[in-house]
């Protein structure tokens, strides 16, 4: 949450294919029992050495952050997902620990959690009270480089609608403590308990934008623009678009997934907004609803279309995501990758869903984080399905 993939101001911005960075959140445990342990601060350390600032801890003990540096391309972003998960992974295990990347603790008593020894959390803690008490959950952030604060406003109207499909795209927190939830994503429904967290409303400027971000800070709801905890937010310091909507993905592949359509869906509104189109107004009930939905479903029940605003079934909307996408990906080179990697979500299933069978297999929740620890970080070529 206190991370930030720094795009400098004087880089160049490419309308094709703009920089981009991934920041992850990890869950350290206990690798004999299986539970969360409030140890990442030694994690930390040791994957410091060789990470540097790119590691960091959050406002758990029991949790780790990385990001990546930015990137133009999506090979040299995977590659660094790879460095990066492997440098945590190794420094936690030199720790006799291990990190799992789920979005929400498979086992272990968090609540209340450590918090980790911060001032700013100190006073968030005081603001928000027992809403920290489920904030042992973590998610995967997407930064796209943009030339400036009022496009991104305007370019996240447009992103609104493809908010529960990419939610149900990286599905990857079945379990909550020792007991499948019966939602595919429960960090959505704990996040969304936050006074200024789910779908950001719709923007016609960014006056709007800053004028209600000032009325909402009056109102004692924010405690810095660091808790502004929309799923889609522009820096405050920085020319970026910072999409959080989903759980962490359960593999570098998956990230590096994420983020090829993240900026595609950015590319693909850039250009509709420079050619003086709003996006459609999406109203926040029915988005509210859609959320719901693809949190609790994944890629396996039904989900709201976008486009068209029906029921169907939610492994078809990645075909309709692609559709939309597809401009941009032939732009860049990404077409073949993103198809093939969204065709392997249908046939392997999501994060969530590969959770739900490694526990299936035997009826153990120690299985889940084993199989978690395993795939943490996946070999070269696994990710994908011809």
């Amino acid at each position: 949450m206190t991370a930030i993939v720094d795009i400098p101001q004087p880089v160049p911005f490419d309308a094709v294919c703009p920089l981009m960075g991934v920041e992850e959140e990890y869950l350290v445990v206990d690798p004999s029992t299986r539970e969360v342990a409030p140890m990442a601060a030694s994690v930390v350390r040791r994957a410091g050495a060789e990470l540097g600032d790119l590691v960091g801890a959050e406002i758990t003990r029991f949790q780790v952050e990385a990001k990546t540096a930015p990137c133009a391309g999506v090979s040299e972003l995977e590659d660094q997902l790879r460095r990066m998960r492997s440098a945590v992974a190794a420094a936690a295990r030199e720790e006799g620990l291990a990190v799992v990347a789920s979005g929400t603790p498979v086992l272990g008593d968090v609540v209340p959690p450590p918090i980790t020894d911060d001032p700013r959390y100190g006073v968030g803690i005081a603001n928000y009270r027992g809403l920290h008490d489920e904030q042992s959950i973590c998610a995967g952030h997407v930064h796209v480089h943009l030339p400036d604060r009022e496009r991104a406003v305007l370019v996240s109207n447009h992103l609104r609608p493809w908010l529960p499909v990419l939610i149900a795209m990286m599905s990857n927190s079945p379990f909550w403590t020792g007991r499948d939830t019966g939602y595919a994503s429960w960090r959505t429904l704990c996040w969304g308990k936050w006074p200024v967290a789910g779908p950001p409303p719709y923007f016609a400027s960014l006056s709007e934008y800053d004028e209600l971000v000032g009325a909402l800070t009056d109102s004692g709801a924010l405690v810095d623009p660091g808790t502004i905890f929309w799923d889609i937010r522009p820096s405050a310091r920085l020319p970026t678009l910072e999409v959080r909507v989903t759980d962490v993905p359960a593999t570098a592949e998956e990230s590096a997934l994420l983020a090829a359509v993240v900026r595609a869906l950015v590319v693909v509104s850039l250009e509709r907004v420079e050619r003086g189109d709003p996006g459609a107004p999406l109203s926040a009930e029915r988005l509210r609803v859609a959320y719901w939905r693809a949190a609790r479903d994944g890629l396996d029940g039904h989900g709201i279309d976008p486009v068209a605003g029906e029921l169907r079934p939610a492994a078809d909307l990645l075909s309709v995501l692609l559709r939309h996408i597809r401009p941009a990906l032939e732009e860049t080179g990404d077409l073949d990758m993103v198809t093939r990697r969204l065709r392997r979500l249908r046939v392997a299933g999501t994060g969530a869903a590969r959770q739900r069978a490694a526990h299936d297999r035997r009826g153990r929740v120690a299985d889940v984080v084993d199989h978690l620890v395993e795939h943490l970080v996946t070999p070269a070529g696994a990710g994908e399905v011809v």
